[in-house]
């Protein structure tokens, strides 16, 4: 990192918990969020308490801790993704449908979601890649998606045939529109909205070879 325009901040792409700090770092403190299932939900292991974040899940909880561990795992208190989850002093419960009324009602302030592609505008492709042995499966991931203030994705940049996950413009069914505000990948984070899509840093590799894996004209933060 020798030039002063370089946006590159780590020698090498990040690994799922890296990501998953990052993410957790840059969570305003007293949120509500809600952290969608797969790699989203590593984020609740690092979030501090000091950020007084509250942590929402779709099957009826407010309140939730990190990952349980031996111990602590009692089966009847999972997340979304049915992995076991510790509550945290003041932890609530409540019917389905009221958990739905929070996120619809835009009672959230981020939701971070895993996603098969996200277009330069924000759109966001997370529950089907029309894969005919595929079982579509949607869950709240609509309702986070319109109803969050902020909807943060985390993805690999690419796929395993090393494809872009991030688009001109999704060509899978669509979860939300516009929706997607920032995308935490290994080898970037992106800005994205209405002009454009910028870099905001890199890792382990230069903008300019960021530019090269991705299909769509990106700009560098300032």
């Amino acid at each position: 990192m020798s030039t002063e325009t370089s946006i590159q901040t780590s020698a090498k792409p990040l690994g799922r918990d890296e990501l998953a700090q990052l993410v957790a770092r840059d969570i305003a403190p007293g949120s509500f969020v809600n952290l969608g299932i797969g790699q989203p939900t590593l984020v609740s292991n690092y979030l501090t308490e000091e950020q007084n974040i509250t942590l929402h899940t779709e099957n009826g909880m407010l309140g939730m801790g990190p990952a349980a561990e031996g111990e602590e795992i009692d089966g009847d208190l999972i997340n979304a993704g049915k992995i076991p989850v510790t509550e945290l002093p003041g932890a609530s419960y409540f019917h389905h449908a009221d958990s739905f009324a929070i996120m619809r009602g835009g009672h959230l302030d981020i939701c971070v979601l895993g996603a098969f592609q996200v277009s330069a505008t924000g759109d966001l492709a997370n529950w089907h890649t029309g894969a005919p042995d595929a079982i579509p499966a949607v869950g709240g991931a609509m309702d986070l998606a319109t109803g969050a203030k902020d909807v943060f994705v985390m993805m690999t940049l690419l796929t395993r045939d090393g494809t872009s996950k991030l688009v001109e413009a999704c060509t899978y069914p669509l979860t939300g529109v516009g929706c997607v505000t920032r995308v935490y990948t290994d080898k970037a984070v992106f800005l994205t909205g209405p002009d454009g899509v910028t870099v905001r840093e890199t890792f382990g590799c230069s903008f300019e070879e960021i530019q090269e894996l991705v299909p769509l004209a990106l700009k560098r933060a300032e």
